[in-house]
């Protein structure tokens, strides 16, 4: 039987080059050996010129590890190497979904915007569609808020060649939301001019969908929390403080991958913004 005692500085190094060497893959399970943490494999990254590996158990902690030996896979010693890059074939697609524009660069900004609510809109808007906004010019900006929509459209005076976007928390019928997009598109100049749509989250972590964290359901946060601590204190990770939740954003957004791990309501939103963004060169 193995024995699990040993570390990465115990093997002798022909020992080590007699090792299986196996490229880290996102969800390969992995125990080390030194420590016995047992964790999947949810990312992998360079820090400070070394390249780690970081392991998250069933209770949804993760620790990153050095690359190199001192892994068990399904109980073989392993040498754990960095991921094989795989030469591209066909089309190249981008987050989005859509077909990569090789060697681009980036078009100067359009007069026109996409607003959103806050930075986690934005961010979670970029790491999707960064690649087809770049291509069209489009710059999306965090609002911080919507309660005075109507006066900032205003003020950005929306017009055939400077048309404006607008994604919304929350906008359901008779809700808040809803009579402040409803005043927002009554501003002179909006009409052709000013699109305001929205999903029915609370918030857009909702919009990703639950599965890619790993559970089957966002969970319920009891009437009078803050919806985001609430969140995180459901998922049973930290969310006592303002940086808590900040690290627990940075978790979510960093599980998102492609435009399938977001959820319908929002995708067709987006797209619908950038179509009347770009619709006739606006």
């Amino acid at each position: 039987m193995f024995d699990y005692s040993w570390g990465a500085q115990q093997l002798a190094p022909q020992q080590k080059r007699e090792l299986r060497r196996v490229p880290a893959e996102r969800d390969m399970v992995l125990e080390d050996v030194e420590s016995g943490w047992v964790g999947a494999v949810v990312r992998i990254e360079r820090v400070g010129g070394m390249i780690t590996v970081a392991l998250e158990d069933r209770s949804g902690r993760t620790k990153s590890f050095p690359l190199g030996f001192g892994f068990l896979l399904d109980g073989e010693p392993i040498e754990l190497v960095p991921p094989q890059r795989k030469p591209p074939t066909g089309s190249l697609r981008s987050a989005s979904g859509s077909v990569v524009v090789q060697d681009h660069r980036a078009r100067e900004a359009r007069a026109s915007r996409i607003w959103v609510e806050g930075k986690h809109d934005a961010e979670l808007v970029e790491k999707v569609w960064g690649h087809d906004l770049r291509v069209e010019g489009i710059v999306v900006e965090p609002l911080h808020g919507v309660d005075d929509l109507a006066g900032l459209v205003r003020e950005f005076a929306p017009g055939p060649k400077r048309r404006l976007g607008v994604l919304v928390d929350h906008l359901v019928p008779g809700s808040k939301e809803s009579r402040i997009a409803d005043e927002a598109m009554r501003v002179p100049g909006a009409s052709g001019n000013l699109l305001v749509v929205g999903h029915p989250y609370v918030d857009v972590w909702q919009a990703i969908k639950p599965q890619v964290i790993g559970i089957e359901s966002w969970p319920v946060v009891p009437r009078g929390l803050d919806w985001k601590t609430g969140i995180l204190r459901g998922l049973g990770w930290p969310h006592e403080s303002q940086a808590d939740v900040a690290d627990g954003w940075k978790r979510l957004l960093g599980a998102v991958r492609t435009y399938a791990d977001l959820e319908p309501s929002l995708l067709g939103r987006v797209e619908e913004v950038i179509d009347f963004l770009t619709a006739d060169g606006g």
